[in-house]
């Protein structure tokens, strides 16, 4: 089984501890069992952070040691003004020179970079803290607008919630979009944000008098299979082009053609998990039009070819 470590540091932040513990527990087999091995890694018992309120202490029965030989280690956010464990900083560098998956959740990407993991990167943090971390690590290239970065075998995300949004990714890529979806219903979440959606910090919420979205989200999402363009979906939500673009871009984020394309894409991974559809159906049911542009945006954005994830998460 799949072994999921999650380090809990002194001044680790209790929301951030508890993200990926609940995620990766609830986490499935198609036969019902486990998918992960969840084990809570601390030095000793530690006190956490917990905003204004008092901090409160937490004790786990496994030791930092017991990370290694995890699959996957997971370093909860941490207050990032203290000075990372040494034997933390060492068991992460060797986990990850004996090939584990590492990632952080928020601050906890302070400790990757004191590791050296995020060096010569593009890695992410909570917005507040992403000055510093550019500042003390300089050899990371630290992105504050997105929710996760994924390099691969190192992780991070941006602040609290955007944990969430990293642990159903991290599952999605080992289990593919069904568990995934299927895991954001038992966590009450959408099922996906892409990494690339901005922090909400950089976006202003929309004006008091601004129409919501949602009712054209659903209704693109309803229509995945036609060819929108900007013009259709401005023409829908009876608003000008650069209107829809703005109220866009500050409602979910992103573009209308990017959200559009990350559900397309949502629709692709279902349809090759659960139908043994020709690619040609597939690319046109998920509205991406012949098999090359399916081809094309799985390779960009999945990191894989549609036949070789139809292989991995078929049945």
């Amino acid at each position: 089984m799949h072994v999921v470590a999650i380090l809990a540091l002194d001044g680790v932040s209790a929301f951030d501890l508890a993200i990926p513990c609940q995620v990766f527990a609830v986490v499935q087999q198609p036969d019902g069992t486990p998918a992960y091995e969840v084990r809570v890694c601390s030095e000793r018992t530690v006190t956490t952070t917990a905003g204004p309120q008092e901090p409160f202490r937490i004790s786990s029965r496994y030791g930092l040691d017991d990370a290694r030989g995890a699959d996957t280690v997971i370093v909860a956010g941490v207050a990032p003004e203290l000075p990372p464990s040494p034997h933390a900083v060492e068991i992460l560098r060797d986990v990850a020179a004996d090939g584990a998956r590492v990632a952080s959740i928020c601050s906890g990407a302070f400790v990757l970079a004191a590791a050296g993991l995020l060096d010569g990167g593009r890695a992410t943090t909570h917005w507040m803290f992403a000055d510093r971390l550019a500042a003390e690590f300089p050899r990371v290239e630290v992105d504050p607008r997105v929710l996760y970065v994924d390099n691969g075998r190192v992780l991070t995300s941006a602040g609290i919630a955007a944990g969430l949004d990293l642990c159903l990714h991290v599952v999605r890529r080992d289990h593919g979009a069904t568990a995934a979806a299927r895991t954001a219903r038992m966590i009450v979440m959408a099922p996906q944000r892409a990494g690339g959606q901005a922090q909400f910090i950089e976006y202003p919420d929309p004006a008091p008098d601004s129409d919501d979205l949602g009712p054209t989200l659903l209704w693109m999402q309803e229509n995945l299979e036609r060819p929108l363009s900007v013009a259709d979906i401005a023409a829908r939500a009876a608003v000008s082009s650069r209107t829809l673009i703005r109220r866009f871009r500050a409602q979910t984020g992103t573009t209308p053609l990017q959200w559009l394309l990350g559900r397309r894409l949502q629709r692709a991974r279902e349809l090759l998990e659960t139908t043994d559809l020709p690619m040609s159906r597939v690319a046109g049911q998920a509205g991406l039009g012949s098999p090359e542009t399916l081809r094309h945006h799985f390779s960009r954005y999945v990191g894989t070819t549609p036949t070789a994830y139809r292989a991995a998460f078929r049945g």
